[in-house]
């Protein structure tokens, strides 16, 4: 986190947006701002149908607009949303996003970036699962 922190005061900005060439210190920042320009607003509020770049502009306009607190436990983690950051679709799991940008955007970048790593992944769980499967068939047979 303090990492993170020093390199805003740091003058070299390795990320560029692509739409109007201003810089930022890492992606998670940019990624951000890029929605700016895209319009992509993953963040719906369940009320009034009004969409936000980021939750915690969601979570403000519920306290403000809506009288809606809210409330998590002691380091509670809230439930994360997958973005897609070329049409918006949101997903539940880095798995359902990966498939929907295989099937939706095949050449996009994102897939360039985790195909290798997210392949692996899902094939552990693949391998975990047949392994469970092939556990319980033992079981029957006893």
């Amino acid at each position: 986190m303090l990492n993170r922190h020093l390199k805003c005061h740091n003058q070299v900005k390795r990320h560029l947006c692509t739409f109007c060439g201003k810089g930022f210190n890492d992606t998670f920042d940019l990624k951000r701002h890029v929605r700016t320009h895209t319009g992509i607003r993953p963040y719906k509020c369940d009320v009034c149908n009004k969409a936000f770049t980021q939750r915690c502009s969601l979570e403000s306009h519920l306290k403000k607009i809506h009288g809606v607190q809210q409330q998590y436990a002691y380091k509670q983690r809230r439930d994360k949303l997958y973005v897609c950051e070329d049409c918006g679709y949101t997903g539940p799991t880095q798995e359902d996003l990966y498939l929907h940008v295989n099937s939706a955007h095949p050449g996009s970048a994102f897939l360039k970036k985790t195909s290798k790593k997210l392949a692996a992944l899902l094939q552990n769980k693949l391998t975990s699962a047949l392994q469970g499967n092939a556990n319980l068939s033992e079981e029957e047979e006893k």
